[in-house]
C-alpha cells in the first residue's frame, strides 16, 4: 500500500506528508529503493530545504498525498570549467 501512494506521487510529482517518528514530514519523493541492510527506504527532498533524505518505510505512518502541491525536482547543474 505504501509502494502505491509513493509510486504515484513520484510519478505524478506530488508532495507527501506523513509521520516519521514523531514528527510530520512533507516530502518531495524522488525514488524507493533498499538501504544497506534490506530495509525498504524512501528518498526525497524535504520541502522548503535543499538537503535529500531517506526515510525507512516501517517508520512511515499516516501518508497523505497532497495531489494540488505539485513540485518540479532541482537537479544541480554544475558548471564544468
Amino acid at each position: 500500500m505504501k509502494s502505491d501512494l509513493f509510486s504515484k506521487a513520484i510519478s505524478d510529482r506530488n508532495r507527501v506528508k506523513f509521520l516519521y517518528g514523531f514528527n510530520e514530514v512533507v516530502l518531495e519523493p524522488y525514488y524507493i529503493a533498499f538501504n544497506k541492510t534490506g530495509k525498504k527506504v524512501i528518498y526525497g527532498r524535504i520541502s522548503s530545504t535543499n538537503e535529500i533524505k531517506m526515510f525507512e518505510y516501517e517508520k512511515i505512518m499516516n501518508i497523505k498525498v497532497l495531489e494540488f502541491n505539485k513540485f518540479s525536482p532541482i537537479i544541480p547543474i554544475m558548471s564544468f570549467n
